[in-house]
């Protein structure tokens, strides 16, 4: 069962926004986690520094924010640890071959009304909804 939180899922969205926004205003550059990340493997890009920054500010914010109000964040994953790496490996091949990823997509696409990123969002989802469809109905909920 999927816990619903909408309160902090609207703070989180928000904050999302406003990292993408800032980023776009500040350095001309579109928010998508895999670019960005992409720029942080050898050969490293040139503009690593801001690349480092906003990656470890990603990491780093949730953590104080768990510190500071003292909400737990509990991992526990149904899924069969085996699994993880081959669909992580089948995620990079999509975003490699949709040329970018849900955020760049989905939250600065979208944002910019990219024709191209509306259907690679709409295509993520229906992926999405397509596997939890065959996980929980087909396989019987593994």
């Amino acid at each position: 069962m999927t816990e619903f939180t909408p309160w902090l899922s609207l703070l989180g969205g928000g904050l999302i926004g406003l990292a993408a926004v800032l980023l776009m205003a500040f350095h001309g550059r579109i928010a998508g986690m895999t670019g960005i990340l992409s720029g942080l493997v050898p050969p490293f890009s040139h503009d690593w520094g801001w690349r480092a920054a906003f990656l470890l500010g990603a990491i780093a914010a949730p953590a104080l924010i768990v510190t500071l109000m003292g909400y737990p964040i509990p991992f526990d994953s149904p899924t069969p640890s085996a699994w993880l790496v081959p669909g992580g490996l089948i995620v990079g091949v999509g975003v490699y071959f949709g040329s970018g990823c849900t955020s760049g997509h989905g939250v600065c696409g979208l944002a910019r009304l990219s024709p191209r990123s509306l259907v690679a969002t709409l295509t993520f989802m229906a992926s999405t909804a397509a596997t939890v469809f065959v996980v929980r109905h087909l396989l019987g909920g593994l």
